[in-house]
């Protein structure tokens, strides 16, 4: 296998957005995604009640030539472009060991 080259897109949203985020994903290219579960600590107030709002974070591990194409269509399908949806960002990595292409 060649030496490729791979970013990691970090996205953050509501609870149970998380698998919307993992299909377009995997719509625009990407093999697969994890899901972890997270709390915001940002306090919002709803009648006088304080909610901690619980966060879904989805990891995308996909190759760089890939990563512009998947980044938009999660940024999309997730509305991440109105305020209050969520977040993603992108990380290059300098290495990336144990990935299987099926061969």
């Amino acid at each position: 296998m060649g030496l490729e080259e791979y970013k990691l897109i970090v996205t953050i949203v509501n609870k149970g957005k998380a698998e919307k985020v993992v299909d377009v994903s995997h719509r625009a290219g990407a093999e697969g995604g994890t899901i972890f579960f997270g709390r915001g600590t940002a306090v919002r107030l709803l009648l006088g009640i304080s909610i901690e709002p619980e966060k879904e974070i989805v990891l995308t591990l996909i190759e760089k030539d890939k990563a512009q194409t998947v980044l938009d269509a999660i940024v999309k399908e997730a509305r991440l472009d109105e305020p209050n949806k969520g977040i993603a960002f992108v990380i290059s990595l300098d290495q990336v060991v144990g990935i299987s292409k099926g061969y």
